[in-house]
């Protein structure tokens, strides 16, 4: 019997179509990838989130372009050990018109 042979899709590239077909999908993704910066051991996985919307949004070059930053600069600060500045998280958020906002903690302040 001979098998069928389909071509797999890779997985990020149907999580960066599914954030481009779906905009509320890309905003909820990102809100818990941005929770997860405060946890140095997920940092990775909220950097890489940013990255994956940046991709959806119009490429990393142009999201550079667009923020005022290398590319090169770019995939440096998304990547699992990348550093972004505020101003740089700004940028990309902005370029793929996202915003940062400020929501109150689980647990109260001591």
């Amino acid at each position: 019997m001979k098998r069928k042979i389909v071509a797999a899709v890779p997985h990020h590239e149907r999580e960066v179509a599914e954030l481009r077909e779906d905009r509320e999908l890309a905003v909820e993704y990102l809100r818990m990838a941005m929770a997860s910066l405060d946890d140095p051991e997920d940092r990775a996985a909220g950097l890489l989130a940013l990255r994956a919307v940046a991709e959806a949004y119009g490429g990393l070059a142009t999201i550079a372009a667009d923020a005022g930053i290398s590319r090169e600069a770019l995939y440096r600060a998304l990547s699992p050990t990348g550093n972004p500045t505020l101003k740089t998280l700004l940028a990309v958020l902005r370029a793929v018109g996202m915003r940062l906002s400020v929501e109150p903690a689980e647990s109260e302040p001591a």
